[in-house]
C-alpha cells in the first residue's frame, strides 16, 4: 500500500508530461477540429491543472520524493518550456532563421528548472521568472500574435530573448502563496496580482494573461526595492 500511495503524485506528475506531449502535437498539428492552438492551450491548462495537484496530493500523502521533484521538472520542462515555444514556433514565418528563436524558450526553461532543484531558497520566493509564468505569458501572447499576424518579427524575437532572460535572472520574485491572509501590507503584491489578472482577463481575453505576467515581473521588481 505505501508503494502505491507514495507513487500517486507521481501518476499526477505524469499526467502533466502527457498533456505536455499533447500540447507539443497539437502546436504542430494543421488538421485540428478546433479552432488552430486551442487545444494546445486547453492542454497546457491542464497540465498546469496537474502541476498544481501534485505536489498539493504529495504534502497531502506525506509522499513528497526527490524522484518526484525531478520528474515534475522534466515534465514542467515540456508543458511549460517546449509546447509554448512550438506554438509560437509554428506562428512565426518560416522564410528565415526567425522561427528557431523560438527555441530559446525551452532551452533557458531547461537551465531555470535545474537551479532551481539545487537551490534550497526558493520556498516563499523564486529567483527568475517560474516557468509555468512562461508559459502563460505565451498563451496569452500568441493567441493576440494569432489575430495580429502584422506584428514586426524583431518584437517577437525580442520579446522571446527577454522572457528567456527573465528565467535565469537573479530578480527574486513572489510567490502568490500567502501565509498570513489578514496581512494587507505583506500581501500586496499578491491581492494586486489576483484583482489585476482578472480584470485583464475579462476586459482582454487570453491575452490579458501576457499583461498578467508584465504586471507580475513589474510588481517583483517594486516589491524588491521596498
Amino acid at each position: 500500500m505505501n508503494a502505491i500511495r507514495n507513487n500517486i503524485p507521481n501518476a499526477i506528475t505524469s499526467l502533466n508530461l502527457l498533456f505536455g506531449c499533447m500540447a507539443c502535437i497539437a502546436a504542430l498539428s494543421t488538421g485540428c477540429l478546433v479552432a488552430p492552438y486551442i487545444m494546445a492551450f486547453e492542454l497546457i491548462a491542464l497540465s498546469a491543472v496537474a502541476d498544481f495537484l501534485d505536489g498539493l496530493v504529495a504534502r497531502w500523502l506525506h509522499a513528497v520524493s526527490a524522484i518526484g521533484k525531478e520528474l515534475d521538472s522534466l515534465a514542467d520542462l515540456v508543458s511549460f518550456g517546449l509546447a509554448p515555444a512550438l506554438i509560437l514556433h509554428s506562428m512565426m514565418p518560416n522564410d528565415g532563421p526567425w522561427a528557431f528563436f523560438a527555441l530559446l524558450l525551452p532551452v533557458f526553461g531547461a537551465l531555470r528548472l535545474a537551479r532551481f532543484n539545487v537551490d534550497t531558497n526558493q520556498a516563499t520566493t523564486f529567483t527568475g521568472l517560474p516557468i509555468p509564468a512562461n508559459a502563460i505569458f505565451w498563451i496569452g501572447f500568441t493567441d493576440w500574435y494569432y489575430h495580429h499576424n502584422d506584428c514586426p518579427v524583431w518584437i517577437v524575437v525580442l520579446l522571446i530573448v527577454v522572457m528567456s532572460l527573465l528565467m535565469v535572472c537573479n530578480l527574486r520574485m513572489f510567490s502568490l502563496k500567502m501565509h498570513n491572509l489578514s496581512s494587507l501590507k505583506q500581501n500586496w503584491a499578491q491581492y494586486l496580482q489576483i484583482v489585476a489578472t482578472v480584470v485583464f482577463v475579462v476586459l482582454l481575453g487570453l491575452p490579458g494573461l501576457a499583461a498578467a505576467i508584465a504586471l507580475y515581473v513589474l510588481l517583483s521588481i517594486i516589491k524588491r526595492e521596498k
